[in-house]
């Protein structure tokens, strides 16, 4: 356990993290040069088009330290950038013990950085600051030092000066890593307590579960159960991550890894669930994960009624890849029968969209996106409605309560002024 380390990338959208990502896969022959390829952790095909991470991705590297030979195991889970896909996020620091905060040298400190900090922060996880593309010509070094400085009271010394397209800084990270994340701490010898972070569904094998071992050991052939659902299954196989699954006799406590059960209906495992020995079960289920918030909520409906199963059954798979995915059954008068879909934001509903269609080949009708309101009639019952139908009668409504947030700006100086006439303005249009 002292020489395994399980760290993930944060950042803001576009400030590099799969590249630096390609260079620390590079730089410890993880990947070969012939599969080697831009992006390397970014498997699906919207991610490579967009150019943006969608899904977090866990890879295992070894790495041996300069200073005193010594091989470690590193565990990087490379995360989305984007607002719409931090539940993502929030999974992955779940699973780690340090974070490495990148900072784009060309445009500093922007909203997900902080936001992402703020959720690697909440989980105590260790944090090494790295300013990235020092190459570039418009790069301002240090500017951004000065910003990460005041946001997270380092020393300048801390810092690390990196570029992901040239490899620049590279060997100080990985030697970082090892010299300032904590190893994982936990007790080899206690009963078997196992977090699920991720999940996939195979069409031969059934859902794969992607786990992080907080406690004890799991080994190929063990009859396990799943705290929340009460599912007993045998473990069929196990193993660790590496660019694809590599199969293990076991995993111990502070690997990261995936299991295999077998299962083959989707909703049996749920993303944050605990996994256990039946004979010895843990005394408490694995605690971290934040409640998914949906932002947004828009209809789904098959294009012919006859499909609604098969819709049901792609949004069941597709919410075990996509845990901020909720959903439930609804009727329209218009478009018959379909689903209430709850994103986290229009890129979420966008991406959900094209995986439907290209994941599941399910053509769908997505209604006009909108948020949910609670009403209350006279009797004082209250509930929740989406669409104006739900709404009763004026006479027998009471009062109506939209949804709000609660938001902090964060900005440099210069742009006060604007911001508060902006702020002005929207408080004209409401009141």
């Amino acid at each position: 356990m002292k020489n395994i380390r399980n760290f993930c990338i944060i950042a803001h959208i576009d400030h590099g993290k799969s590249t630096l990502a390609d260079r620390l896969l590079e730089y410890t022959n993880t990947i070969s040069k012939r599969d080697m390829q831009d992006q390397a952790l970014d498997n699906m095909d919207l991610e490579r088009e967009r150019g943006i991470t969608i899904k977090s991705h866990a890879i295992q590297m070894r790495y041996v330290h300069p200073a005193n030979g010594e091989e470690y195991i590193f565990n990087l889970i490379d995360t989305p950038g984007h607002v719409d896909f931090s539940y993502e996020v929030s999974r992955s620091i779940a699973a780690c013990e340090g974070a490495l905060l990148l900072v784009d040298a060309t445009q500093g400190i922007q909203a997900q950085t902080i936001s992402n900090l703020y959720l690697a922060v909440d989980h105590n996880l260790e944090i090494i600051p790295i300013v990235n593309k020092v190459d570039m010509d418009s790069a301002m070094v240090e500017e951004v030092q000065d910003q990460i400085i005041d946001l997270i009271g380092c020393e300048r010394e801390d810092i690390i000066s990196a570029s992901g397209r040239t490899g620049i800084g590279v060997p100080e990270i990985l030697a970082a890593v090892v010299d300032r994340v904590p190893a994982p701490k936990g007790d080899p010898e206690a009963p078997l307590q196992t977090m699920i972070f991720d999940s996939m569904f195979n069409s031969y094998r059934g859902v794969i579960a992607y786990v992080r071992v907080m406690n004890g050991t799991l080994k190929k052939g063990d009859k396990i159960k799943f705290y929340n659902t009460g599912k007993e299954v045998v473990a069929e196989e196990v193993g660790v991550l590496k660019l694809g699954q590599l199969e293990a006799a076991s995993i111990g406590t502070g690997d990261v890894g995936y299991v295999i059960t077998g299962i083959k209906v989707s909703k049996e495992i749920k993303v944050g669930d605990t996994i256990t020995h039946v004979a010895r079960p843990c005394a408490e289920p694995v605690k971290g994960f934040e409640e998914v918030k949906p932002m947004v909520f828009a209809g789904v409906y098959p294009l012919d009624n006859d499909d609604f199963e098969d819709l049901r059954d792609a949004l069941e798979k597709l919410q075990l890849n996509d845990a901020s995915l909720v959903w439930e059954p609804e009727t329209s008068a218009a478009l018959g029968f379909g689903f209430r879909c709850g994103f986290l934001g229009m890129l979420h509903l966008e991406i959900v969209q094209e995986r439907l269609y290209r994941e599941f080949d399910q053509d769908i009708i997505t209604t006009v996106p909108n948020v949910p309101y609670v009403a209350t009639d006279m009797k004082d019952k209250t509930f929740t409605v989406h669409q104006p139908t739900e709404l009763p009668e004026p006479n027998h409504l009471k009062s109506v309560e939209e949804p709000f947030i609660y938001a902090q700006v964060i900005t440099k100086p210069e742009y006060i002024g604007n911001i508060i006439t902006l702020c002005l303005v929207i408080l004209c249009i409401l009141f």
